[in-house]
């Protein structure tokens, strides 16, 4: 029989046989006649404790069937079945158990698709640099072409791979910080040569388009507790979609102060500002607002606040009121 095919079953048997056996042994001794009622006392005894413990366990494996069947056919447990006082601790914790599983398989489901899109976004923002690239390389193979022409082609495929370039860092980048294997220091950082780093790789380019950087210190020297490198790839990539957006001749305005509550750092520009359709997923990535320029990728922004947040810190967009776009970094004592 199933019944006994647990052995904590078989010794309890043995023991309650044993107690009859006593029982009756000493009723036959000092008792006779009152024998008979104390042997079918007892084995009323016997099958009613039985009886109460098959029906626990009946609810136990069928407790057991409904996590199965949750664990395998995502079949929700109705555990208003199971209303027994010494079943409630192991419905208490069933119940969390299983809304855990729960989440955990949404968030699964959520974060394979959120890897297909991924997936989708990097091949096509990658395929696309590199077919013109393709292209590129075919037209300078042809040995009647000017050099000028040759020049403006060796200009164009050296851009394109610089795009490539910055693209798979900046992906490589964010995928540390998915996995938490990005190591940041902690450390005091300077905002002054925060801003001095941030600014250098944009100071050619800047200069080409007749921009400039005008920079506004607060009382004192400002500093937070962060790491500078990581630090200086978030502001540079703020400082680098204010100087996309900034027409030629523009200013880009740096601000920055500390106080006993945060290090704030605030980036403006004079440029058409942001969509408000677009503000509410400027820091999504892959997302191209409607004023982005051909050469955007849309993850620059998004990478900015991944290195802001690990610091403690939050970054904020929105349109200035003299028009243009607005950048508040906060980094939290």
């Amino acid at each position: 029989m199933k019944f006994f095919r647990n052995p904590e079953w078989k010794a309890s048997l043995l023991w309650h046989l044993l107690l009859l056996s006593l029982a009756l042994g000493a009723g036959r001794f000092y008792a006779p006649g009152s024998l008979g009622l104390l042997a079918a006392f007892s084995a009323l005894f016997i099958l009613s404790h039985y009886w109460i413990t098959w029906r626990r366990y009946c609810k136990l494996r069928q407790l057991s069937d409904d996590i199965d069947n949750m664990l395998h056919s995502q079949i929700p447990i109705r555990f208003e079945k199971y209303r027994e006082g010494e079943l409630s601790i192991l419905e208490n914790e069933l119940s969390k158990m299983t809304l855990r599983l729960s989440e955990q398989a949404q968030a699964l489901e959520n974060d394979k698709q959120l890897l297909a899109d991924s997936m989708a976004d990097i091949s096509h923002q990658i395929r696309s640099p590199l077919t013109s690239s393709n292209l590129i390389l075919s037209l300078l193979k042809d040995t009647g072409l000017s050099p000028g022409r040759r020049q403006k082609l060796q200009q164009e495929l050296s851009q394109l791979l610089s795009r490539i370039d910055w693209l798979v860092e900046a992906l490589l980048k964010m995928s540390k910080m998915d996995a938490g294997t990005a190591c940041l220091q902690h450390a005091p950082v300077s905002v002054e040569e925060l801003i001095r780093c941030a600014h250098e790789p944009l100071e050619i380019p800047m200069e080409l388009r007749c921009q400039s950087l005008a920079i506004h210190a607060g009382t004192g020297c400002a500093q937070f507790t962060g790491d500078l490198s990581w630090s200086t790839e978030a502001l540079l990539n703020i400082l680098k979609n204010c100087m996309e957006h900034t027409p030629p001749g523009g200013c880009i305005q740096v601000s920055y102060l500390e106080n006993t509550i945060y290090t704030q750092i605030i980036i403006e520009d004079n440029g058409p500002g942001f969509d408000k359709e677009d503000l509410p997923h400027l820091f999504e990535r892959f997302y191209k607002g409607k004023n982005a320029s051909s050469q955007s990728v849309g993850i620059g922004l998004a990478l900015a606040r991944m290195i802001v947040s690990q610091q403690n810190g939050t970054l904020k967009a929105e349109n200035r009121k003299e028009g243009g776009a607005k950048f508040t970094v906060k980094f939290y004592k």
